[in-house]
């Protein structure tokens, strides 16, 4: 299975989730956002965390516009998979890969713990190996983390079962206590935790081994 990872000036969870990728089977290529193509035959895109392009505008507005956007998001529109995490979730969101928007948090502070996650759905390559409302404990490090939808968007993503993770105790504000939310054709995720953080005990914690070795297997068999 082969995997890229972007990455942007800012960019400092891009190692990690390709060791993620990596310890998962993948091979791994890590792809500049100056470049203008993916490369050929890729099974997954990893946007991985940071401050790309400092934060400024908007959270992941100016990377959204980099030249290697337009690629990303022409593989997503093929079917390709991808996933978002923190930083790349607002990336996601600002391509319009993933409705909504990352806003400040509520308490208008940068958070980095652990929280609990819910899985609220089960039924995708990213989640499968988790138990429908299984509580896993994943990293979070994020100051504009507090996701937004409209009252139609939301009772859009409830109704066609999108949102993947719930926060057990809300930390920025999200509306619907949401943590990620996947694509309408279940293969792009983008979520604020980080699972990559979640992959070795050595690091605290290996809740998100399960993602990784999901995706690898759904992959597989895609």
């Amino acid at each position: 299975m082969k995997a890229a990872v972007i990455v942007f000036p800012g960019s400092n969870c891009d190692r990690d989730l390709a060791v993620a990728f990596e310890r998962a089977g993948m091979d791994v290529t890590m792809v500049w956002h100056k470049d203008t193509s993916l490369p050929e035959g890729l099974d997954i895109v990893g946007v991985p965390g940071g401050f790309s392009f400092g934060d400024y505008l908007r959270c992941g507005a100016i990377a959204a516009n980099s030249p290697i956007c337009r690629s990303l998001i022409n593989h997503t529109e093929r079917g390709g998979y991808a996933l978002g995490v923190c930083n790349g979730f607002q990336i996601l969101t600002e391509t319009g890969i993933l409705p909504g928007a990352l806003r400040r948090n509520g308490g208008l502070k940068y958070i980095c713990r652990t929280v609990g996650l819910k899985v609220e759905n089960n039924e995708t390559a990213f989640t499968c190996a988790y138990d429908k409302e299984q509580v896993i404990d994943v990293p979070i490090a994020h100051h504009d983390g507090n996701y937004f939808v409209d009252d139609a968007k939301l009772a859009q993503l409830q109704g066609e079962g999108r949102i993947a993770f719930t926060y057990m105790d809300n930390p920025n504000g999200s509306v619907a206590d949401i943590a990620g939310v996947i694509s309408k054709n279940r293969r792009v995720l983008g979520m604020m935790p980080h699972p990559e953080r979640a992959a070795d005990a050595d690091h605290g914690g290996t809740d998100g081994v399960a993602m990784f070795r999901s995706l690898m297997e759904q992959l597989a068999t895609a």
